[in-house]
């Protein structure tokens, strides 16, 4: 596949996207919003396919979410549970992958604990397509783009606009601000380069040991002043503190944490009531954002949940679909 669409390829970075193919994952999304609407949540456009679900190391929400997006597209699900799974007899991850594309595998969703698995997984099938849920501390770009679709669509609704059409016009030039350890977040830099892929002004900050020097390289800038960046921000995307991956060492405590970076009410009050506010969950309220912030109404927080499923049926779909076919729902 060429870095331009996701049809009939896989989705292991962001940067697997042109700026025209992440319009398209959103439009095709938009598609599948009334699908999930419906009392009967199911289209036939995947009858057929099988989409294995591999998930090395644990994420309810997105791996539920995939699952979900998988069964509504009429594909067949095979989940596997590392817990009781050849894996903890030894079993390598290559063996593992070849055990299942042998079962006659159309795609595997993968999260794992290494960076460049999903890479390196892609290199080893030889039909399958693969799509990235998490690869340590590289990338997710299917949270990111359910971040950019949640924004859109709560961009045009403030703008009395229908999103559907809109590609990335509702997003380009919108000031981005990214909060808190972006060394260890995956997350982070997908939202980095979709944001600034999407054109806008993406900027980070975060106390300097976790924020790494060199966010240029995915299109984002610097930060000093958090008080003057929020008030000037469109869109204000929390990330928690990755506490499995170390992040908690490399800040004298948490408390300071949440008094330097965190969102209390006095710096909830600096955003604009026009502006974003996003988390990609599970928020911990009272380090990265106060438990009375976490339920105001500039969060999207539950949206990205909901949203979670459109965009990743659009990423199923496209990623198992050749150029000519339409989604029919």
């Amino acid at each position: 596949m060429s870095a331009d669409s996701l049809i009939g390829g896989n989705l292991l970075s962001i940067e697997d996207l042109s700026a025209d193919g992440l319009a398209e994952v959103l439009e095709v999304a938009e598609s599948f919003v009334e699908v999930n609407g419906r009392s009967v949540k199911k289209i036939p456009v995947l009858k057929g396919r099988v989409i294995a679900s591999l998930f090395f190391e644990e994420s309810t929400r997105t791996r539920l979410s995939f699952e979900t997006a998988a069964k509504r597209l009429s594909a067949d699900v095979l989940s596997l549970a590392v817990a009781s799974s050849s894996v903890k007899k030894g079993e390598s991850l290559k063996d593992t992958i070849e055990t299942i594309e042998a079962l006659g595998i159309d795609a595997v969703v993968l999260r794992h604990r290494s960076s460049g698995a999903a890479h390196q997984v892609s290199r080893w099938v030889k039909e399958a397509k693969v799509i990235n849920a998490g690869d340590g501390t590289h990338e997710h770009p299917s949270q990111a783009l359910i971040d950019l679709f949640t924004v859109r669509r709560a961009v045009a609704e403030r703008r009395g606009v229908d999103s559907r059409g809109s590609g990335l016009a509702l997003l380009a030039g919108a000031r981005v601000l990214i909060i808190g350890d972006i060394v260890h977040s995956r997350v982070a830099r997908s939202e980095m380069l979709a944001y600034a892929k999407a054109g806008a002004q993406v900027r980070v900050i975060g106390p300097g040991t976790l924020v790494p020097g060199n966010v240029e390289i995915y299109g984002a800038e610097r930060a000093e002043n958090l008080d003057v960046e929020l008030a000037e921000a469109d869109v204000v995307s929390l990330l928690r503190m990755q506490e499995e991956r170390g992040s908690g060492r490399f800040v004298p405590s948490l408390h300071e944490f949440s008094t330097l970076y965190g969102i209390d009410e006095r710096r909830a009050r600096l955003i604009r009531d026009d502006a974003v506010i996003t988390h990609p969950g599970p928020m911990v309220r009272g380090v990265e954002v106060s438990s009375l912030v976490a339920d105001d109404p500039r969060m999207v927080v539950r949206e990205q949940v909901t949203n979670g499923v459109p965009i990743r049926m659009a990423i199923l779909f496209l990623a198992l679909s050749t150029r000519g076919e339409m989604v029919n729902v």
